[in-house]
């Protein structure tokens, strides 16, 4: 089997990528791919690896796998693939303890209004305080707070368990859309949320699932972390919310367009004195989870042959 990695840089230049070519006959790497260069780097290789590279229907014929070295299949054209019999392999659960340690990080930073602190030091303010220490900004103790998820799969899960180690009273919420699901929905948790923090996918169902209506029947100073995809909460209405002292924090990982290469109302936020943090869709970059990548798609590519 020959196979091609499609953009190699979106994984780090410090990961091995030995096991997989212990189970190709031949391996090209490129850093990037252009859709202009797509067809010249595919070449004739049987198997295409991508994490993020559009893979559509011209580009499937004769190949024998689609690899996607990430979670989210949606840059594969999978009617197609699935009409032309090609099978579409991804890697699940290769950064669990990287996102886990993430979320929980946004949460504390939040919690200890970090944001705020942080811009009065810049600003001089501890210099002048008129004693010891400032507090104008009223921090959160996690331990006795209740912590609302919605995603109970193996991230979800191991947030819980974090949480809980913080004393924190966890609460799954229903699967958006599974009429099956007996769990509390979401809208019956929004008043006991002390935190509230998102683990599911961006599907119909979940798109905006935290709206300008679920934002006003929130529990007041609730903390909001998306560590999902951008698009599962309604980001302008959630950082209306918190400039409305509605929300008592909001951390996002996330943005519906990445890179937000024409800017974002909540990265130009970070501007003002509010308890906010964006971070640069960073939570599953462990050395760690990166090499997961490789060695679940080695073991993938071994179930093909």
């Amino acid at each position: 089997m020959k196979a091609v990695l499609l953009d190699a840089d979106t994984l780090g230049d410090d990961i091995d990528l030995a096991p997989i070519r212990e189970v190709v006959s031949e391996l090209r790497v490129f850093g990037t791919t252009s859709p202009a260069q797509l067809a010249e780097h595919a070449g004739d290789a049987d198997l295409l690896l991508t994490n993020k590279v559009q893979l559509g229907e011209a580009i499937m014929a004769g190949r024998k796998g689609l690899l996607v070295m990430a979670t989210g299949t949606n840059n594969v054209d999978l009617a197609a693939a699935k009409a032309k019999g090609i099978p579409v392999l991804n890697v699940n659960n290769y950064g669990t303890a990287s996102v886990a340690q993430h979320t929980l990080m946004l949460l504390l930073t939040l919690a200890a209004k970090l944001p705020l602190y942080q811009q009065e030091l810049t600003a001089g303010a501890w210099q002048q305080s008129p004693f010891f220490c400032l507090m104008g900004n009223k921090t959160l103790e996690l331990a006795g707070k209740t912590l609302v998820l919605v995603g109970s799969g193996t991230l979800g899960s191991e947030v819980a368990r974090l949480a809980e180690a913080f004393g924190m009273t966890v609460k799954f919420a229903a699967r958006p859309g599974n009429a099956e699901d007996t769990r509390p929905s979401l809208d019956n948790l929004l008043s006991d949320a002390d935190a509230l923090s998102f683990h599911c996918p961006l599907t119909e169902q979940t798109r905006h699932l935290l709206n300008a209506e679920r934002l006003a029947a929130i529990k007041p100073g609730c903390l909001v972390v998306n560590c999902a995809r951008g698009g599962v909460i309604d980001e302008l209405a959630a950082l209306d919310a918190l400039k409305a002292g509605r929300l008592g924090g909001l951390a996002v990982d996330v943005l519906p367009v990445e890179p937000p290469r024409e800017g974002h109302p909540l990265l130009d936020a970070l501007a003002e004195p509010l308890n906010l943090i964006v971070t640069p869709h960073s939570a599953w970059i462990s050395p760690e989870a990166r090499q997961n990548i490789v060695n679940i798609t080695a073991n993938n590519i071994r179930s093909l042959l």
